[in-house]
């Protein structure tokens, strides 16, 4: 069995093959409890701590954003009226390209307009004023991060952003705003230097190359990580759900979530690969992942508050939100 794992995982390059001294670290816990109060005690532990955040849609529902894939709430359960081949299609380039009308229809919802940071985007920008956040790897295009403050050298929009957007013919670069204007009036956005291509937001549709900036900081970044935190992603979308797989053997990994994703399946608990997350402390590969199960807000203040830093949270959060109160209205 054992020549067999190492067979497929050379020849099909599933895994890089661990060395004696990854093995020994392996079967060792790497958290004395695995639970939230174990993270908050590696975290203290590890003052230089480097934590890398992912996140999917689930910090951003409470801001009144809704997801793609919830029944009955979510985005794609509301494409029925668009007469869509399939609901994927509004996102994907080819059918853009033939009929941007939907998206731009859509683009309405999603549109970053008067939705305020929820207390996950700030729980990240504290962690990125604390000095502890490697980087912050997000699927979400609505740009809360943001508008919560966190600064652009720290975030990678791993599926793009509403925040900028250029001409499919001549590449013209177009802001936020000028987009805006345009989606809210229902007119499609076209370029206004060579008069021809529609002007897209930079978001990531299906058949287009993710950013480079996401190839090039990825590689760099999960190797340095000491924890991972995942919030709020289904794990489903590749390449982004594969990341959790590049961090080192010994660095713990949370789940802030709904509901227990990105599991270890079958067939890679079988060959022995390190795939997915376990949390069966029973197996060998067990002993560094944490599921806390719950809303994502939640989950980040119960984590802030052991932290020492709840109220510190709170009140950033306070303060933010009335500075965006008050530049809602000048803008009004």
């Amino acid at each position: 069995m054992e020549k067999l794992r190492r067979y497929l995982a050379q020849k099909l390059r599933l895994v890089d093959l661990p060395t004696n001294d990854q093995n020994n670290e392996s079967q060792q816990l790497v958290l004395s409890k695995l639970s939230l109060d174990g993270i908050v005690e590696y975290i203290k532990e590890n003052t230089n701590c480097k934590i890398i955040t992912m996140a999917g849609a689930g910090i951003s529902t409470s801001a009144g954003i809704p997801d793609f894939r919830s029944p009955s709430s979510g985005l794609y359960h509301k494409l029925d009226k668009y007469n869509l081949p399939h609901p994927q299609a509004i996102f994907d380039f080819n059918f853009f390209m033939k009929n941007p009308e939907p998206f731009f229809t859509l683009a309405k919802e999603l549109l970053p307009e008067g939705f305020k940071p929820t207390i996950s985007h700030y729980f990240i920008r504290l962690l990125s004023e604390k000095g502890l956040l490697l980087r912050h790897y997000t699927q979400n295009i609505d740009t809360l991060e943001r508008v919560a403050g966190l600064s652009s050298d720290k975030l990678v929009e791993a599926h793009g952003t509403f925040h900028t957007g250029h001409c499919l013919k001549c590449r013209a670069p177009y802001t936020l705003l000028w987009m805006k204007e345009k989606i809210i009036e229902g007119i499609i956005p076209k370029c206004e230097e060579c008069n021809e291509g529609v002007v897209k937001p930079d978001i990531i549709f299906f058949g287009e190359m993710l950013p480079e900036r996401f190839r090039i900081l990825a590689d760099r970044d999960f190797i340095h990580a000491d924890l991972l935190i995942i919030m709020g992603s289904s794990l489903v979308v590749q390449p982004f759900a594969s990341l959790i797989d590049r961090v080192r053997n010994t660095c713990p990994r949370l789940l802030i979530n709904n509901e227990k994703v990105g599991t270890q399946d079958r067939l890679s608990r079988f060959l022995g690969l390190r795939q997915g997350l376990v949390f069966d402390v029973k197996s060998a590969h067990g002993g560094r992942d944490v599921a806390w199960l719950g809303d994502c807000d939640t989950g980040c203040q119960l984590l802030a508050d052991k932290l020492g830093w709840g109220d510190e949270l709170r009140a950033l959060i306070q303060r933010e939100h009335e500075r965006l109160k008050v530049e809602d209205k000048s803008d009004n």
